[in-house]
């Protein structure tokens, strides 16, 4: 399990304690949850990333709390996009035995054949919600779309088997569609001859009004 260390964080929270925090490469942070009043502590940005990157968006990390290892998740995350810089992280202290509820990634796997025929492949819910325990809760769930056909549709109801969790999206709900190519609409031949045939109708008829 990939471990993090922290720091406490006294002061009020002021934006310039704040901000001078994270000129020094901390991020504050706050902690709570199970067994754990909330404490305000702060994380070294580069560590923090490198843990994220091992252990995934919704992976368990060992945190290192007033010298007791709390084992936590990161339920959100402020970023400023500007700064390119994470400002904030909410770690939520965990039962290993409680189970909890979380959004995972839908990745596709594969070349859809319909997509090699024209058709075009649609994604309408990059995310599912899982409940699991913490230890099975998947980094992502794969769905191989090799085999769709256009006009063919994966749903919720054919990945509930994926693994030691519970998806609680609905089954009928669509996770990856492959549709028909668009046809180009061809121009309106009648139109544009009527357009022809009305603009010589007016040339004729200013043509007499001069006469």
């Amino acid at each position: 399990m990939a471990k993090l260390a922290s720091a406490s964080r006294e002061g009020k929270g002021q934006r310039s304690e704040l901000n001078e925090l994270r000129s020094t490469g901390k991020i504050p942070a706050i902690v709570y949850g199970y067994e754990v009043e909330n404490t305000n502590v702060s994380v070294d940005e580069n560590e923090f990333i490198k843990v994220i990157r091992e252990v995934g968006r919704n992976g368990v990390i060992e945190l290192d709390l007033n010298g007791k290892a709390v084992k936590v998740m990161v339920t959100d995350y402020q970023f400023d996009s500007l700064k390119n810089q994470i400002t904030h992280i909410d770690f939520v202290a965990i039962n290993m035995k409680s189970e909890v509820t979380v959004d995972v990634t839908v990745e596709m796997i594969g070349e859809a054949a319909g997509a090699k025929e024209g058709g075009v492949v649609e994604q309408p819910n990059f995310q599912v919600q899982v409940t699991a325990t913490p230890d099975n809760i998947p980094e992502s769930i794969e769905v191989n779309v090799e085999a769709l056909e256009i006009g063919d549709t994966i749903h919720v109801s054919d990945i509930r088997e994926s693994g030691n969790f519970t998806i609680e999206n609905e089954d009928d709900e669509a996770l990856v569609i492959v549709v028909p190519p668009q046809k180009e609409e061809e121009p309106d031949e009648d139109a544009e001859g009527g357009e022809v045939e009305g603009s010589e109708e007016e040339a004729a008829s200013e043509a007499d009004e001069e006469e």
